[in-house]
């Protein structure tokens, strides 16, 4: 959420009414702007900084979306996980830290400055070019199947309970696992009937391994016990694993499917080394 009515920050010689504010690093960012950092940065007009930005998202005086950009990246996130814990905090970044004040918001925010009227893009006359829009996640696409794969990352459990393991076909002595059906020693893992676009994820994956892939294509972060949450994506997909556990696939070209990976003998090994060579939060 965000911080109080009180909180602002110079922008533009105007204040700037806090609504809101997410981290933009390699490691966490936005995953609905890009499969990867330095995509999501493009999708702001912004170089991919190898200690990333804050994102400031709020009103002026007149009810105009600004994004403000900031290189202090430590004050949003203590922001931020004040925020989170229900508490307090004045966000009030310093204008030596301000690197852009862009247009609107990249991100959907539902809430609203009061004593301002509505929001609303800034005028013409007021900006150099459009104002940010968010990615449109009312057709499934890539922003959409991004989103899906926040939400499995977000309510593991309620996912993960969903599936039963005696689905998985057991794989023949000296084979990799295969789903019921079709499928073989090239799906890694407990693959649905063999599935297609599950196995060129996979073999796409294990190349990001061996070449590594952009920068946050491949993230690790906590959960439970001494597990991780890994999260890669790709050109038309995106995979959601915890490496004590199960991985879950999301494809371009299957509209709101989620493809259950089981362990199968190859999968421990893959998100092992997945995790080594992720980004991780500092």
């Amino acid at each position: 959420m965000a911080g109080t009515e009180e909180d602002a920050v110079a922008a533009a010689d105007d204040a700037l009414y806090v609504l809101t504010a997410v981290l933009l690093t390699p490691a966490k960012f936005p995953s609905v702007l890009g499969d990867d950092y330095p995509e999501a940065c493009a999708a702001l007009g912004l170089a991919p900084l190898a200690d990333g930005y804050g994102l400031v998202l709020g009103q002026d005086g007149e009810g105009a979306r600004w994004t403000v950009v900031i290189d202090d990246v430590s004050l949003v996130a203590v922001a931020i996980a004040s925020w989170d814990c229900g508490m307090e905090y004045d966000l009030s970044p310093d204008e030596r830290t301000v690197v852009a004040a862009l247009p609107g918001w990249p991100l959907a925010v539902a809430v609203a400055a009061p004593g301002v009227p509505a929001p609303h893009d800034p005028g013409p006359e007021e900006t150099d070019g459009p104002a940010l829009r968010p990615p449109d996640t009312t057709a499934w696409g890539p922003a959409q199947r991004r989103l899906g794969a926040d939400e499995i990352a977000l309510q593991w459990a309620l996912w993960r309970e969903q599936i039963d393991d005696s689905e998985f076909a057991p794989a023949p002595e000296g084979a990799e696992a295969a789903g019921p059906g079709d499928g073989g020693a090239e799906d890694g893992g407990d693959a649905p009937a063999g599935h297609g676009g599950v196995r060129r994820v996979l073999a796409e994956v294990r190349a990001y391994v061996e070449t590594p892939p952009p920068l946050g294509r491949v993230r690790s972060s906590f959960a439970a016990g001494d597990a991780r949450t890994l999260r890669a994506d790709g050109p038309g997909w995106s995979l959601v694993a915890r490496t004590d556990d199960i991985a879950f696939v999301l494809l371009d070209d299957e509209p709101g499917e989620v493809l259950p990976v089981g362990r199968g003998p190859e999968l421990p090994g893959l998100l092992e080394a997945l995790d080594k060579m992720a980004v991780r939060p500092s």
